[in-house]
């Protein structure tokens, strides 16, 4: 942990992101403390190889018997077997560490992901986020344990090589390390280059990971307008420009390893040329001269996987920043200083809207465009709400208000006379059944999707016979153990609207959401689904949003949506009455259905005529 205070130090004041890994060593740092004594005990006690080999040279050069020579292979043996273990326990112990460091930045990764709001999700891509979640934090392990490893076991094997240099002898060494002045001023350069094509690297990798994310996941429509072709060169281009970057980034840190191999040569050359002459003049002995020459090797390797080192901080601190945009977002929905409790539910939650004006966050000083204005109407508790509305009226936008997917920009939302900002996030959607347009299954069984965030077993296969489920799931082989592929591909589109519809109704809330819930299912079906909610609809209050006008006729209060404006309210008869909005919706449900109708019997009659 010493070691990461000082690259972060003002010396190198661009890892500043890499200082935030301070707290994360924390937890670990009985064993990073250890791993680190582990690397300078290694450190010493592989520098006493060449000394020992100095002792040995010359006891046989002024005539020893064998057995010193034994002796002192025999201590050079264990020493190796000593700092082998060593080396064993320094990885064990600071790999191991980083291993933990990279759990635990994962899980703090995740959990913020789940707190932010919907508006962070629309203006970041999918593939960006998995890019960060994979390669920018495997790019922070390394620099969190080999990096510091690797720089620990440079710097003090550096100093124990130039201790015993210093002691055979000091203008040899000072003549080595000359070249060595010009090591700093490459690393910081150089690194300061790869940190910035590194990040450039890791930002068109993201791009790549969204194209990839988004070809799986509309691998049907990509099929269904046959631009195969089309997107595999798309990719490949991002590909192409993906090797273009990260080959710029591998030239540079080329770069690094054949200038410090050349600082080291030369270094070497001076040693063998005047240590040479040293030695045969007789200054010093020949197994001095021997073991200054390895402890020069022994030296000239750290610095040499130094060049490593620099381009591993340097990617994690790249990577770190990435990470950190992440770990520094926070919701844009307010937070109350201090939240309110709801009051017992005995037959669900009074829901209302007073003058309610709605527009989805966009680019700072742009005119906003207004997606809901003065949308006023109260649910009582208990009773159902339509919201009527051709497509873009608005009524999804007013469905994602109610569970604080987003905040109104005017007006207040309220919940048994309770704003919704003064409520506890977590209370309030544990009150909310929420089934959206667009009816998202896990890739698990049908038990499994029904029974997320039900109490009990009980509960869900209730559900599911209110969503008229268990007829349709009593034909499959497995039944409720019946595996979905992803995103319930195996399932039609009706067939997911009511597993979606049981799921939130499993967890019995006392205000139930459906935005365009049964769309997909067949007008029967959707009949049998309404009569066995409106049976049951003692527990709850119900906000039912649709452009279809026959999921919305036996609603205690219609409130019909015109380009976000609340234009009529009213039950089914007193809008029809009116011969509004309400009526014209109505009519044209019933021209499309008749249309459909005759569509059908004309193409069943040509069927029958062709099979004749």
């Amino acid at each position: 942990m010493g070691v990461i205070k000082v690259i972060g130090a003002s010396h190198v004041p661009y890892l500043k992101h890499l200082r935030r890994l301070i707290p994360y060593y924390r937890p670990y740092r009985t064993e990073v403390l250890w791993g680190l004594v582990l690397v300078v005990l290694s450190s010493a006690v592989w520098s006493v190889i060449p000394w020992l080999l100095r002792e040995a040279l010359d006891a046989m050069g002024a005539g020893q018997p064998a057995r010193v020579a034994w002796g002192y292979a025999g201590a050079i043996g264990i020493v190796a077997l000593v700092g082998g273990a060593l080396r064993y326990g320094m990885r064990e112990l600071l790999n191991g560490a980083s291993r933990r460091i990279e759990f635990d930045l994962r899980n703090d990764l995740f959990a913020r992901l789940t707190t932010l709001d919907t508006s962070y999700y629309g203006s970041t891509r999918t593939g960006d986020i998995m890019a960060r979640l994979t390669n920018d934090l495997s790019a922070v392990r390394m620099a969190a344990g080999p990096a510091v490893m690797y720089l620990t076991n440079t710097i003090f094997g550096g100093l124990f090589a130039i201790a015993f240099m210093l002691r055979i002898d000091l203008l040899l060494t000072a003549l080595a390390l000359l070249p060595m002045i010009l090591l700093p001023v490459i690393g910081i350069r150089v690194g300061k280059a790869l940190h910035d094509r590194f990040e450039a690297v890791q930002e068109h990798f993201s791009t790549l990971t969204t194209r990839a994310q988004e070809n799986l996941a509309g691998a049907r429509i990509v099929r269904a307008y046959r631009q195969e072709e089309a997107e595999i060169e798309r990719f490949g281009r991002l590909n192409e420009e993906y090797l273009a970057r990260n080959m710029s980034l591998v030239r540079l840190w080329g770069i690094l390893h054949p200038v410090f191999g050349l600082l080291a040569g030369i270094a070497t050359a001076i040693v063998l040329g005047i240590g040479g002459l040293l030695a045969m003049r007789g200054v010093f002995s020949i197994g001095s001269f021997v073991a200054f020459s390895l402890y020069l090797a022994m030296l000239m390797w750290p610095l040499i996987a130094l060049g490593w080192v620099i381009n591993l901080f340097q990617r994690g601190e790249a990577s770190m920043g990435r990470l950190h945009d992440i770990l520094d977002s926070r919701s844009a929905l307010a937070a109350p200083e201090q939240t309110r409790r709801l009051p017992p539910a005995a037959g669900g939650r009074r829901l209302e809207f007073r003058g309610v004006g709605f527009h989805y966050p966009g680019p700072a000083g742009a005119e906003p465009r207004w997606v809901l204005r003065d949308v006023s109407f109260v649910c009582e508790a208990g009773l159902t709400v339509g919201i009527a509305g051709a497509t873009g009226s608005g009524k999804s936008a007013l469905m994602d208000l109610v569970p604080r997917l987003y905040d109104p920009q005017e007006g207040e939302i309220l919940l048994d006379g309770i704003p919704l900002p003064e409520l506890d996030l977590a209370e309030l959607r544990a009150e909310i059944g929420y089934v959206t347009q667009e009816s998202l299954v896990f890739s698990d069984t049908i038990a499994a999707n029904l029974a997320y965030g039900a109490r009990s077993d009980r509960d869900w296969m209730e559900a599911a016979s209110l969503a008229q489920l268990a007829g349709t799931v009593a034909g499959f082989p497995a039944r409720y153990e019946t595996m979905l592929g992803e995103r319930g591909i195996n399932l039609s589109g009706g067939q997911k609207q009511r597993v979606a519809l049981a799921r939130a109704l499993a967890r019995r809330p006392a205000l139930l959401l459906l935005d365009d819930a049964l769309s997909a299912v067949d007008t029967r079906t959707e009949a049998d689904i309404l009569g066995a909610l409106r049976s049951a609809r003692d527990s709850r209050s119900a906000l039912i949003a649709s452009h279809r006008v026959s999921a919305l006729r036996d609603a205690d209060h219609i409130v019909v949506l015109d380009r976000g404006r609340a234009v009529e309210h009213g039950r089914h008869a007193e809008l029809l009455a009116r011969g509004g909005r309400y009526w014209t919706l109505l009519r044209r449900q019933q021209l499309v259905d008749s249309i459909e109708e005759i569509g059908a019997q004309d193409l069943a009659g040509s069927g029958a005529g062709r099979t004749i």
